[in-house]
């Protein structure tokens, strides 16, 4: 069986036999008699209907089934994914709102970069796929909602997050935080999510499902069974697994009860400010001290976008621009008199950047370029850019580790929190008429 992509959404690492097996456990049911639909959530100006939501839960069934897992009662899982069913028409409402489409050559892109990756053409992948009882249709349409779930994720909250010099100092000034051999913690996840606003009625309603749940793993239930019918986290179905963290890419109200619990304990219901939250420590172990980057050094030109200049203009301006460098004209040059960034007065100069230093949009088209080559006009939220990589090293950044651990683990923190936020907050604003006990 071929390897697969990793999974974008939520964060955890997904293989193709366990995306494949999904996907075979999600395809149509056989025909049955023919019966009446009828309506069971209205999402805005969508709906969901009572046989996509049967289809779901049998479909479920299946997957917790090849995952030796016992269900929770039909009724249960059901209001479960049915929630989950209304968040996921939310989100991908907003994309199509916001014209994140990936469609056509794009998803051809993405899945001819899966079938690279386990050394396959597209169509001797497509084979592979069809082979093991995976539609291909399905597995493209899979793909293409983890890539408009992680383009949203990256435009609405990994761009907008800053970490400050005063973080990383305040990071810094923890020992535990700072210890050369840190240790990583393999956890599962129940998160019990609160509505922004919500009463303390409902609180209490939603604390007592938590409790609920704590109650049947203390009790020796299955923790991803537990997940199943209680979590709110889009990897419930995948047993809470959040995979492997270290103490300072944790959330500080997960870290105190971590400190006492060993392999297999569960902690206590957690309040935050999106949910209730139940944690399950499933391993852990030492960290390698050693840390080696790749290095990129680039140069851009910055194009600011305003009422007087467009999209379209900017993107123009950079090709021209483009075509100038290609036939000759030095792109430092160019960068010095029309680049919108500070680093105009550098020839468009941004040093060597490690893995994280910049927003997602202008790291993958730099990422995807050979050094002196000049990239087409990408935006970001600062404006369009065109790029052009210096050079690449790998670089030993021991003695910088410690810097640049804290703003990865401060940024990766801020951004699952930030994300779940923003989702919960999509999902509150959004008209959503509930009929399933109708």
């Amino acid at each position: 069986m071929p390897r697969a992509m990793n999974s974008i959404y939520p964060d955890p690492r997904r293989s193709l036999a366990a995306l494949a097996l999904a996907l075979v456990l999600q395809a149509p049911l056989q025909a049955a008699p023919l019966e009446v639909d009828r309506i069971v959530a209205v999402v805005n100006n969508t709906v969901i209907t009572e046989f996509e939501l049967k289809r779901r839960v049998e479909q479920t069934l299946r997957q917790l089934a090849a995952q030796k897992t016992n269900p929770p009662p039909r009724s249960l899982l059901a209001k479960q994914l049915l929630e989950r069913m209304i968040t996921e028409k939310v989100i991908m409402q907003v994309a199509e709102d916001t014209n994140i489409r990936f469609e056509g050559l794009a998803l051809d892109r993405a899945v001819a970069r899966i079938a690279q990756g386990n050394n396959m053409t597209p169509e001797a992948f497509r084979q592979a796929l069809e082979a093991d009882g995976v539609d291909y249709k399905t597995f493209r349409e899979q793909i293409r909602m983890e890539m408009t779930v992680a383009r949203l994720k990256e435009r609405e909250v990994d761009s907008r997050l800053v970490v400050t010099d005063a973080e990383i100092e305040n990071f810094l000034a923890n020992p535990a935080q700072t210890a050369p051999q840190q240790d990583e913690y393999k956890l599962a996840h129940v998160l019990v999510l609160t509505p922004e606003g919500a009463s303390p009625e409902k609180l209490a309603e939603l604390k007592d499902k938590a409790e609920k749940a704590l109650a049947e793993l203390k009790a020796g239930a299955d923790f991803a069974q537990v997940s199943a019918a209680y979590s709110d986290a889009q990897n419930a179905l995948q047993g809470g697994v959040l995979g492997w963290r270290t103490e300072a890419q944790l959330p500080s109200l997960f870290t105190a009860p971590l400190a006492d619990m060993k392999s297999g304990d569960v902690s206590p219901v957690l309040k935050s400010g999106n949910g209730f939250h139940i944690l399950k420590l499933l391993e852990k172990r030492g960290k390698n001290a050693q840390l080696v980057v790749r290095q990129t050094h680039p140069r851009h030109i910055l194009v600011r976008t305003n009422e007087v200049v467009g999209n379209a203009d900017a993107r123009n301006r950079l090709l021209q621009l483009k075509e100038r460098i290609e036939n000759g004209t030095p792109f430092d040059e160019l960068a010095k008199l029309h680049s919108d960034d500070l680093s105009a007065s550098k020839g468009g100069d941004l040093g060597w950047l490690n893995p994280g230093d910049t927003v997602p949009d202008f790291e993958r088209m730099m990422d995807s370029l050979q050094p002196g080559q000049v990239s087409e006009p990408v935006q970001s939220p600062f404006g369009w850019h065109i790029i052009q990589v210096i050079e690449r090293r790998d670089q030993d950044v021991t003695q910088e580790r410690k810097r640049l651990e804290a703003r990865r683990a401060i940024r990766e923190r801020k951004s699952e929190e930030a994300f779940e936020d923003w989702v919960r907050q999509q999902r509150d604003r959004a008209y959503v008429e509930l009929r399933l006990d109708e």
